[in-house]
This record gives structure tokens, sequence and C-alpha cells, in this order.
């Protein structure tokens, strides 16, 4: 347990000196217990128009949005990788609609201690734009990009988007 904490506690440290160097992920510890942290997933990129700013993986469904996750990190960590949920809902084939949990290689059986908080942010990111159909948590969207119904996908994950992972105006 004291490695893990060590660990966490470097990673603290590096997360509050990264803070600029990576805008785009926001990730915080729990105040009282250094096992819990949270995250703000806001991928900016620069648009053509007018050199505004977007938030959320360019070019996805998912662009605009601001998606949190929860980190429930272990006492075995970094040996054993985080458990990390969305708590923000989107529709995305690898997470599950219900419950945000993720389906993604490196939080199962391709751990590493080698990776980071701030690492697995990234690779989630990288699966928000480019999902994996044929693993689905969440089969209707499976299913949609599977079919090749691409269109239908993008849809519904754009309308979740709107709904749960945007700032509301007014």
């Amino acid at each position: 347990m004291k490695a893990s904490r060590a660990r966490l506690f470097k990673e603290y440290k590096e997360v509050q000196r990264e803070k600029t160097a990576d805008p785009d992920i926001q990730l915080v510890c729990d105040d009282s217990n250094i096992f819990k942290w949270t995250a703000l997933i806001k991928v900016v990129s620069k648009q053509k128009n007018g050199g505004k700013k977007k938030i959320g993986p360019s070019e996805t469904p998912y662009e605009g949005g601001v998606f949190q996750l929860a980190f429930a990190v272990p006492e075995q960590y970094p040996l054993q990788p985080p458990q990390v949920r969305f708590l923000t809902k989107i529709f995305h084939p690898n997470v599950h609609f219900k419950t945000g949990e993720i389906c993604l290689d490196i939080l199962k059986n391709a751990w590493s201690p080698a990776w980071t908080l701030q690492s697995v942010c990234r690779a989630i990111i990288a699966l928000m734009a480019h999902p994996e159909p044929d693993s689905p948590l969440n089969c209707d969207s499976g299913n949609l990009l599977r079919s090749g119904d691409m269109r239908g996908f993008q849809s519904m994950a754009r309308m979740y988007t709107r709904l749960a992972a945007m700032p509301k105006k007014g």
C-alpha cells in the first residue's frame, strides 16, 4: 500500500505540474482519499471556422462534449489497473450505457505499471475516436456500427453528447 500511495502522490504532483501542458484532461484527486480520482475529458481542437476551439475528440459525434470519469484505484496500483467508468452518459459501443463501465484492454488484460492515470485518459480519448464495435458493452451502438449504419450511430451519439455532455446555455 505504501508503494501505491507513493506512486499516486508522484502522479498527483505530475498532474499539478502538467496542467497547462495537457489542457484537455483535468484529473482531480479526492481531498480525503488518494485512491479516488475524477477526470474531465475536454479535448480541445482548433477548427477552421474562424479559429474557434471546440471540445471533445474532433470529427467525432462527441465533439463539443465534456465527459466526466470516475477512477477507483486499487491498493495494488500500479500492479493492477484502476477501475474507470464514465459518469457522463455516452452512446459508445465500448461503454455500458447504464453503469459507464469501459471495455478497454489496458484496463483489463493489457495493463502495465507503465500506464498512469493521465495516460489512461489519453487511451479513453483514443477509444472515443476509434470505437471497437466487435466487443460491445452497448449492443445498440455496436450493432449500428457493425451493420454499417454510421449515420444512425453518429446521430445517436451526437444526441446523447448534446443532452449529457454539453454545457447548458442560458
